[in-house]
């Protein structure tokens, strides 16, 4: 599909609506917008909530998850017999 989009003077593209349809692309959307050899690519983009955690909370799990000594030479025991 090729048409011919406007640049309003604040830079912006209006898409096509049957393309945003086609695409998936509501009002808000996020979109990736890449430079390839002297091209533009718009592609929809997926954005996904990321939570933070503090070195306090990761401190904590490490804690937790850690071997005791015996549990350790276990886990290496069977590990060394798997070669």
């Amino acid at each position: 599909m090729r048409q011919t989009l406007i640049v309003s003077s604040r830079g912006q593209l209006t898409l096509p609506a049957n393309l945003r349809k086609r695409l998936g692309i509501k009002d808000g959307g996020a979109m990736i917008l890449e430079e390839r050899d002297n091209e533009i690519v718009l592609k929809p983009a997926l954005v996904v909530e990321v939570e933070m955690y503090s070195d306090a909370q990761v401190a904590e799990w490490d804690e937790a998850d850690r071997l005791e000594e015996s549990e350790r030479r276990s886990v290496l025991k069977r590990l060394a017999e798997r070669k």
